[in-house]
């Protein structure tokens, strides 16, 4: 996917996300060595870190988020945790986006 794909695929779930009275607190977090964060945001004081999914169809969308990327996230998330001295609820969410389309999977597990 081209970069410029991702950030429209980025924006749109910024807005979809504020829209749902989610406050954004910060987009784009890279740990180091560990992987990227796309969004993180808070909404009834849980985290949500989410990551952000395009491509052509659903199924390819949502088999990109595979066990080797959750798992880099995890450890971004206690990363960014430990960074910013947080003891929080939060969850994982995937925001899949096709097209016009976009859905919101929240607390994913696998």
């Amino acid at each position: 996917m081209s970069k410029q794909k991702g950030d429209f695929a980025e924006n749109k779930a910024v807005l979809f996300l504020e829209e749902r009275n989610y406050k954004i607190v910060q987009r784009n977090f890279y740990a180091k060595k560990l992987g990227e964060i796309d969004i993180i945001c808070k909404k009834d004081n849980t985290y949500h870190f989410i990551e952000v999914k395009s491509a052509n169809d659903y199924d390819t969308a949502i088999n990109n988020i595979t066990k080797s990327k959750l798992s880099k996230l995890k450890r971004s998330i206690n990363y960014y945790l430990q960074l910013n001295n947080l003891d929080v609820a939060f969850c994982i969410d995937a925001i899949i986006v096709i097209d016009e389309d976009i859905e919101h999977l929240e607390n994913i597990t696998f």
